[in-house]
C-alpha cells in the first residue's frame, strides 16, 4: 500500500546568513508509492480511447515520416525539440539558432563560450543515447538509467553525483534548505533502489498498453525522484525508452515534453494524481490514474499533430528550394545535400563533405550553388576561414514549430504561447 513516512529535520539554531524559517527543524512526511509490478490497473473507457488513439498516432507518425527523402533528419529535428523541451521544464532554455551555433562550434573543436547551450546539448546527447540502447528487445535497467543520468551531468557542476541514486532526502518546491515547505516530498533513500528496481521490472512487462505504460512508468520515476538532480530530464528519456522497447516508435521522437510544458498545470496535476494513500483499488486511486492517462496520451495526440504539420511543412520548404535551384538530376549532390539539410540547418564545408563524402571543391561547389539560391547564408561574411553557413529558413520553421507547441490550442495567432518561447519571426 502507497504510504507516508514521518521523520524530523533537525534544522539548525546558528546563524548562517539565512532566514530564520530555512533554519528551523520539523516534521515531514516522506511518501512512499506502491510498486507497480504487482498492481492491477484498471483503465477507464474515455482513458482507454484516449489511450488507443496516442499509439495509432504516434506509431503511424513513425510509420509514415518514410515520405520523406532522409527519415532521419526529422527524426533528429523532432529529437532536438523533445530534447530542449525537456530542459526547458526545469529553467534551461535556449533557442534553435542559438544551440546548432553551439553544437557546430564543438564540432569544429572549438569553444562554444554557451554553458547554457552545452548543457542542453548534454540533454540531447542523454536522449539519444537513452534510445540508442533499447534494441531488439533490450530490458531497461537501472544501469541504464544511471547511464543516461550520467551521460546527462557530465562535464557540468554536478558531475560528482552523475550516475548514481540519491543518499539524502530531497523535496520539491518549498524552500531550498529544508522540506518543512515541501510541495512534494519523495521517499526516503533506503526505498530508492527497490522501487527503482521494481519500476525497471515493470517496464519491461507487456501486459498494458504501450502509452499508458509510459504513463505509468514516468509518473512512477518522478515520485521517486532518484536523483539528487537531473530527474526531470531523465524521466522524459524513460518514455521513449518504453516507446522505444514496445516497438512504438523506431525512428521519430514525438515532442511530447513540448506539450507537457504547455500545459504545466495539467502535467503537475496528473502526477500528483498519482499519489494516493491506501491500497491501489480505491476510488481515489483509480480516477488519479486516469486522470493522468488521459492527459499524457492526449499530449502525445496533440505532439504527434503539431510533427506531422510541421514534416508537411518541411516538405514544402524542400520543393521551394529545389524550384529555386533550377533543374538537376534527383541524385544529384545538391539535391542531396538540400536532403540533408533538416538534419544540419548549419553547416561547414568539412561537415558537407562528411555528410555527402565527397572531396572539398566538390562539397564548396555545392554549397556556394544553394548559397546563390538563398537557401543557405553565411553566418560570418568576413570570415576568411571555417565559414558557416545556416539554412536560414528551415532554422526559423523551426522556430514556428516551437511557438506552436507552446499554444494550448496550436494557433498562435489566435491563442498565445503559454509559456517562453522565441519571438515571432519578422517579415523579411
Amino acid at each position: 500500500m502507497a504510504a507516508v513516512e514521518k521523520a524530523y529535520w533537525p534544522g539548525t539554531g546558528l546563524l548562517t546568513g539565512i532566514p530564520r524559517r530555512d533554519r528551523r527543524g520539523c516534521y515531514y512526511e516522506a511518501y512512499i508509492p506502491d510498486p507497480l509490478c504487482d498492481r492491477e490497473f484498471l483503465i477507464g473507457g474515455e482513458e482507454a480511447a484516449d489511450v488507443s488513439d496516442a499509439e495509432v498516432a504516434v506509431s503511424g507518425l513513425d510509420r509514415e515520416s518514410v515520405r520523406l527523402a532522409d527519415t532521419e533528419a526529422l527524426a533528429r529535428l523532432l529529437l532536438r525539440a523533445e530534447s530542449i523541451s525537456s530542459s526547458k521544464i526545469e529553467g534551461l532554455e535556449v533557442g534553435a539558432r542559438r544551440l546548432l551555433r553551439a553544437d557546430i562550434a564543438i564540432e569544429n573543436g572549438e569553444d562554444p563560450h554557451d554553458i547554457t547551450a552545452s548543457e542542453v546539448l548534454d540533454n540531447i546527447e542523454a536522449t539519444t543515447r537513452a534510445i540508442a540502447l533499447i534494441k531488439d528487445d533490450a530490458q531497461i535497467t537501472v544501469p541504464m538509467l544511471l547511464e543516461v543520468h550520467r551521460t546527462l551531468l557530465k562535464g557540468t557542476s554536478l558531475a560528482d553525483i552523475a550516475g548514481g541514486l540519491r543518499t539524502a532526502q530531497n523535496w520539491i518546491g518549498g524552500s531550498d534548505h529544508n522540506p518543512c515547505s515541501a510541495d512534494y516530498i519523495p521517499p526516503p533513500p533506503a526505498h530508492v533502489e527497490p522501487l527503482m528496481e521494481d519500476l525497471c521490472r515493470f517496464c519491461n512487462m507487456d501486459h498494458l498498453p504501450t502509452v499508458a505504460q509510459a504513463a505509468i512508468a514516468h509518473a512512477q520515476f518522478e515520485s521517486i525522484h532518484p536523483f539528487a538532480d537531473g530527474n526531470g530530464r531523465v524521466g522524459r528519456a524513460l518514455i521513449h525508452l518504453v516507446f522505444r522497447r514496445r516497438g512504438l516508435t523506431k525512428e521519430v521522437t514525438p515532442p511530447v515534453s513540448l506539450i507537457l510544458a504547455t500545459r504545466a498545470n495539467d502535467y503537475v496535476r496528473g502526477l500528483q494524481a498519482t499519489r494516493y494513500l491506501g491500497p491501489p483499488d480505491t476510488l481515489d486511486a483509480r480516477r488519479g490514474l486516469n486522470l493522468w492517462l488521459g492527459t499524457f496520451a492526449s499530449a502525445c495526440t496533440r505532439a504527434v499533430t503539431d510533427a506531422e504539420a510541421f514534416e508537411t511543412r518541411i516538405d514544402r520548404l524542400q520543393e521551394q528550394w529545389r524550384e529555386r535551384v533550377g533543374p538537376l538530376r534527383s541524385d544529384s549532390l545538391i539535391y542531396r545535400l538540400m536532403a540533408k539539410l533538416p538534419g544540419s540547418p548549419l553547416i561547414t564545408t568539412t561537415s558537407v563533405m562528411r555528410l555527402l563524402d565527397c572531396s572539398r571543391p566538390t562539397a564548396l561547389q555545392a554549397v556556394t550553388r544553394l548559397q546563390s539560391a538563398g537557401v543557405l547564408h553565411a553566418t560570418r561574411p568576413d570570415a576568411k576561414r571555417n565559414q558557416i553557413y545556416e539554412a536560414r529558413e528551415l532554422i526559423d520553421l523551426f522556430t514556428s514549430f516551437e511557438r506552436q507547441l507552446a499554444s494550448p490550442s496550436g494557433n498562435t495567432h489566435t491563442d498565445p504561447p503559454a509559456r517562453q518561447v522565441p519571438a515571432r519571426l519578422s517579415r523579411r
